[in-house]
């Protein structure tokens, strides 16, 4: 498939769980008098949920917290991971490299839901503590492929002529050094955010960060699952939205990086 195409399907996509998520709340209207659980009808065109509640309106209510949780996290990862990256990938100073880098490996080496969910049993974060959460472990990862991206470009002679025409540190490492690894660092940002977005599902479909009845897409999954075969759009349509989401996001950076890369 071409990459208009692409382009156009992964627009199509992601359109639908975006629009939902961002503006759903302002055309959820007042919650309503709760029916019986996992029933469908009775003005319930998606039926009710575990407690009773209407599903569509759980669905409006349900995308805003997964999608801004996953953007603040992908954001706050690379605000640390691209100074760290980049002034590794630069710096003539191996010691300099190996204290920017070493820790990081560290981290990197602990499974990344197994630290949210330790540091969950000591703290109970909200959405804004799940979104450090997720934004730290990502980090480390992020931060190898900044420096990786970055450390072909940092030895070209270029470089060395910037520096001995004393240009400063800003010009050499963001200006010529991370323009370079652009392309790679938003190949990564997409593939990041997709990973960011299941990973903030996941630790909401186990309760971190979020109340066990709160309206989110990854939370009714989860309560809603005891009954699938009772009521299946309680589950089936959060579903959807997050997976359409992944998808969509995917086929969008893919897209946008295979027309930038294709010659006039």
């Amino acid at each position: 498939m071409r990459a208009p195409r692409r382009l156009l399907l992964g627009l199509t996509v992601v359109a639908v769980p975006l629009f939902l998520a961002l503006l759903g709340p302002l055309f959820a209207g007042e919650p309503g008098p709760r029916a019986v659980s996992f029933t469908l009808g009775d003005g319930h065109w998606l039926g009710t949920d575990f407690v009773g509640r209407d599903v569509w309106q759980q669905v409006l209510h349900g995308g805003r917290t997964v999608v801004l949780t996953a953007l603040a996290a992908t954001a706050l990862a690379y605000a640390v991971a691209l100074p760290v990256g980049l002034a590794a990938a630069v710096t003539r100073a191996r010691w300099l490299e190996e204290l920017l880098m070493r820790p990081l490996d560290v981290l990197l080496a602990v499974p990344s839901l197994l630290l949210i969910l330790l540091v969950a049993s000591v703290f109970s974060p909200g959405a804004a503590g799940l979104a450090l959460l997720v934004a730290l472990v990502n980090v480390p990862d992020a931060a190898r492929i900044v420096r990786a991206a970055a450390a072909e470009a940092a030895a070209r002679p270029a470089v060395e002529a910037l520096r001995m025409q004393g240009e400063s540190w800003w010009r050499v490492a963001v200006g010529y050094v991370g323009r370079s690894a652009l392309r790679t660092l938003a190949a990564d940002a997409g593939v990041r955010l997709t990973g960011v977005l299941y990973l903030v599902s996941t630790a909401a479909f186990l309760g971190v960060g979020v109340a066990p009845d709160a309206a989110d897409w990854a939370v009714m999954v989860d309560r809603n699952r005891t009954g699938l075969f009772l009521q299946p759009w309680a589950v089936v349509v959060p579903a959807l939205l997050i997976v359409a989401l992944t998808t969509g996001t995917n086929l969008l950076f893919d897209a946008a990086l295979d027309k930038k890369g294709r010659r006039p």
